[in-house]
């Protein structure tokens, strides 16, 4: 197999893994946005909570395997992101890691002001995870400030605050609203009564906010510069993000989705996916596969616009990192490959039976028992 395609295989792994982790634990952060509207008394929040309980930490295993393909395949890009991104994604693990806290320690006190704390907890480590998400791909647009020496040390000067500039807030909203809309199609699908009801009510709103705000974001997209390659880059050569020269072009971003028309199918498909869950609401399980498309078609529009980017340098163009020279070695890649064809079907078997295990509604009347369990 050729160096150029290992890179190929491992650049849409990462995005499927990407994607696996926006739909799986998407839902899991919508809902934990959607608590203060959707659940009103104890027993209602805990019904929401109960949705997501058993499938929670298998669902966060897309975000380890993603970040472990991260640092295995693309070593650069972990290097250059998760040192540039520090505070990010220390406030990402923070939420990821309350986020259990709250699901446990809520119900180890009745006192409502213990539980109430704790819901607000819940709240937030739903609505930052995905906030942030989105921000992060928004930036990667814009380019990062950072760069190389003459021995490959990396050097950065990105900073939180530098993070949040309009664009990159607009696909954070992006973001939210696509989670919100996932988690609420969740929440029609696994819940009755008056959970049901006022989730199935906020389908429409969250549809709509997700499709202007992606609308908007494509359209700011097209009129932004962007990265362009200009000198020959071999495909087969070892990687060394400094063997090449990138200038930055007038609506860039425009002239490379422009020369593969066959990439304007994800953004439709984003389009189409929160179009039918938002007609499909009285049928909870169209509804949710619907805004899982939107969800992966999301992510595949940023992947195919950027490539082969995958973290451009605003301060030094022509350190940015793309699939043909921030990869590790041809053997690295093969290795790990094979690991992929063992254990990924592992994993997808096991997250079918769990979710078998787990099908049906969780009812109201479930808890009409025990109030000391979550």
């Amino acid at each position: 197999m050729s160096y150029e395609l290992l890179r190929l295989i491992w650049w849409a792994l990462l995005g499927i893994l990407l994607i696996c982790f926006a739909v799986m634990d998407g839902f899991d952060l919508g809902s934990a946005g959607l608590l203060p509207y959707v659940a009103r008394t104890d027993n209602e929040r805990r019904q929401v909570i109960n949705t997501i309980g058993p499938v929670w930490e298998g669902n966060q295993v897309w975000f380890v395997l993603g970040g472990g393909a991260i640092f295995a395949a693309w070593p650069a890009l972990y290097a250059a992101s998760f040192s540039g991104f520090y505070l990010a994604m220390f406030a990402v693990l923070a939420a990821l890691i309350f986020r259990p806290l709250s699901i446990v320690y809520r119900s180890k006190l009745a006192d409502p002001r213990w539980r109430s704390s704790w819901d607000w907890t819940f709240f937030v480590t739903g609505v930052v995870p995905s906030l942030i998400f989105g921000v992060a791909f928004g930036n990667l647009f814009l380019g990062v400030p950072f760069g190389f020496d003459a021995e490959l040390r990396m050097h950065s000067a990105i900073t939180l605050l530098s993070l949040l500039r309009p664009f990159p807030l607009l696909t954070g909203l992006v973001s939210l609203a696509m989670l919100l809309l996932h988690g609420a199609t969740w929440l029609s699908l696994k819940t009755d009564g008056s959970v049901c009801a006022r989730a199935g009510r906020a389908i429409p709103f969250l549809a709509g906010a997700f499709i202007v705000a992606f609308v908007l974001a494509g359209i700011w997209l097209l009129a932004l510069d962007g990265y362009v390659i200009t000198s020959r880059l071999s495909h087969e050569t070892a990687s060394n993000p400094m063997m090449k020269t990138v200038i930055l072009v007038p609506r860039g971003w425009l002239l490379n989705v422009g020369l593969h028309p066959v990439l304007w199918i994800a953004p439709l498909l984003a389009l189409g996916g929160a179009f039918a869950a938002f007609l499909l609401r009285e049928k909870p399980l169209l509804a949710f596969l619907g805004s899982a498309c939107a969800c992966a078609a999301t992510i595949a529009t940023a992947g195919f616009a950027l490539f082969p980017f995958l973290l451009p340098s605003s301060s030094e163009p022509n350190a940015s990192l793309t699939v043909w020279d921030a990869s590790s070695s041809k053997l690295t890649l093969e290795v790990m490959l094979g690991a992929v064809l063992i254990f990924l079907p592992l994993i997808l078997a096991y997250t079918a039976w769990v979710y078998r295990v787990m099908r049906g509604p969780v009812r109201a009347r479930d808890f009409s028992g025990d109030p000391g369990a979550y």
